[in-house]
């Protein structure tokens, strides 16, 4: 077959084809936002937004007299706010190679960097996911290991469809070593041969270099505490932001707390998301903000929390308030890092990609999207060197939907 010269629209079209199959994570969670700004025909610039409602609940009436409740709902916003792009070179003879040529050389090892920046951007969102079941640091590989993701899930209502898991190499090949002695002809044969998970407990599953690293804050052996009774909000205080915030003291004067970083709190229990009945495991919360414990004897410190603590009504959270001087416990080792396993529903996260705009004065601009996803092509020419300058872009945002939709994932002892 002869060679073609290429164009720019050829190019976003590979490009678009080797992005879609190289993304992992933005495969895995909520795409439906980008219709919300689909709108728009000239395409997007950097910080646009749109709002978001938020699900109101209801409690159950007991009897036949009428007890009206209002409609509370709450908002959030996603921002696109990630432009990402590769720029590259090209001389007027690599454009008149053949796609499937130019595609190997440049196009790909281009998009399956920017396909790696997306998934790292998505994972990076474990930060507002309060859920964390195992022994931090552990490896996952026996099924019981994996299962108390699930497990955790189903106590918390999540729907048992459209559920993903993204395991770190580490703990990829830990559960592949568990599946190789099954008597389960095919699963052994996939995990043995082409080390593929596949499916375990109704969860699809995939390993994921881009799976973050959590460090956390410096807190040292302290015991740190719940600083005053009764620090609870309720769902119209925070419904816009899903958290509040809680006093605490006992840290070490001047340790930090770092965003990220998940505790419980002693007589602090999770209760059903629907029914409201109390679960066997203590609540778990995730700091919202880095922090840092005064430097004084008493090292108190405020940390901005979620989920925030509701006793009652539809949004309840918590079996009961915070006692003072209730002890915190925190997950994990001080200063030390833990694989950023998860296991999430669809709904958890969402990924927002945008057509950009097409800059005034710019020629033979090129944008194509295809499968929620979209890339921007844009030649300019180098007289001087006889050679073309590509920059090929991408927009988009990312954002945490339902944080109780999802559970980060260790192994146990």
């Amino acid at each position: 077959m002869s060679n073609t010269s290429l164009t720019a629209d050829i190019i976003a079209a590979e490009a678009i084809r080797v992005l879609d199959n190289n993304c992992v994570m933005g495969n895995l969670v909520y795409r439906g936002y980008e219709e919300e700004f689909s709108k728009k025909i000239n395409g997007y610039t950097v910080g646009e937004t749109i709002s978001v409602r938020r699900p109101t609940d209801f409690t159950v009436r007991d009897g036949a007299t009428a007890s009206i409740q209002d409609v509370v709902e709450g908002k959030f916003s996603i921002a696109v706010d990630k432009q990402k792009g590769v720029d590259f070179k090209f001389t007027s003879s690599d454009l008149t190679l053949q796609i499937g040529q130019l595609s190997e050389r440049v196009i790909k090892p281009a998009m399956v960097q920017l396909a790696n920046q997306i998934d790292r951007d998505v994972a990076a969102l474990y930060k507002d996911v309060w859920n964390w079941v195992g022994t931090a640091g552990q490896t996952i590989n026996s099924f019981t290991d994996f299962a108390k993701a699930p497990e955790r899930l189903d106590l918390g209502a999540v729907p048992q469809d459209d559920r993903s898991a993204v395991l770190s190499p580490t703990d990829q090949w830990g559960m592949l070593g568990s599946q190789t002695s099954l008597y389960m002809q095919d699963v052994a044969k996939d995990a043995y041969r082409r080390g593929k998970l596949g499916m375990i407990g109704n969860i699809d599953t995939y390993s994921s270099q881009n799976v973050q690293t959590h460090t956390g804050g410096t807190r040292d052996n302290t015991t740190p505490l719940v600083k005053g009774a009764s620090q609870t909000t309720d769902w119209a205080t925070s419904k816009d932001t899903g958290t509040m915030t809680l006093n605490t003291d006992g840290w070490d004067a001047s340790v930090t707390i770092k965003q990220g970083d998940v505790f419980t709190i002693d007589g602090v229990y999770a209760v059903n998301p629907v029914t409201k009945v109390t679960l066997p495991h203590l609540q778990q919360f995730v700091v919202k903000a880095d922090a840092t414990a005064n430097a004084t004897t008493t090292s108190t410190t405020t940390l901005t929390i979620s989920p925030p603590i509701i006793t009652s009504g539809a949004f309840q959270t918590v079996s009961a308030a915070p006692a003072d001087d209730a002890t915190v416990t925190v997950v994990g080792s001080a200063s030390t890092g833990y694989a950023q396993n998860m296991v999430f529903h669809k709904n958890a996260f969402s990924l927002v990609m945008v057509p950009m705009v097409a800059p005034p004065g710019a020629v033979d601009v090129a944008r194509k999207s295809y499968n929620g996803y979209s890339v921007r092509v844009i030649p300019y020419y180098d007289g001087t060197n006889d050679a073309s300058n590509w920059r090929l872009d991408v927009l988009y945002g990312v954002k945490t939907v339902d944080a109780r939709l999802a559970t980060r994932l260790s192994g146990t002892s």
